[in-house]
């Protein structure tokens, strides 16, 4: 088995293991006990502002590992999930997630853009979408609980 092969199978797995939360957060939000769905419920805004912040993350180390045209752009733009994160957990929970929710839409799109897409593999771009996707169904889970 090469080595990039076995990469992209342990990037997936932790991909995919870092929806633990998000999904542990969102059931526990509808069915543990009173006090542990609060704790859920923060618990699961508090993580999400931290991988959003990592996803910007990724980006400052693309733009830094290869010197491309446009790096500068990426740098700044690769900024725009911590500005968007930290800010999401100063608000109230719910108006916190739903901001939190746009920021992971945002660096989605920007992600599977031209711009975004440039210096990753495909195989990375179907892992961030699937996701991207699981993280926003999860979001609209506990803000549909925070609802009722």
């Amino acid at each position: 088995m090469s080595e990039i092969s076995s990469d992209r199978r342990v990037a997936w797995f932790l991909g995919l293991a870092g929806l633990i939360p998000f999904i542990a957060g969102g059931l526990l939000a509808w069915w543990a006990p009173f006090a542990w769905q609060v704790t859920a419920v923060y618990a699961f805004s508090y993580y999400s502002a931290v991988i959003l912040s990592f996803l910007g993350g990724v980006h400052w180390g693309a733009a830094l590992q290869v010197p491309r045209p446009g790096n500068r752009r990426r740098l700044i733009i690769a900024m725009v999930p911590s500005l968007i994160a930290w800010p999401a957990l100063l608000f109230n929970v719910t108006t916190g997630l739903w901001v939190l929710l746009v920021g992971f839409i945002v660096i989605g799109g920007y992600d599977i853009s031209r711009d975004g897409r440039e210096g990753f593999p495909r195989w990375y771009l179907k892992l961030r979408c699937v996701l991207t996707g699981v993280v926003a169904v999860f979001h609209l889970i506990v803000l549909l609980r925070l609802r009722g």
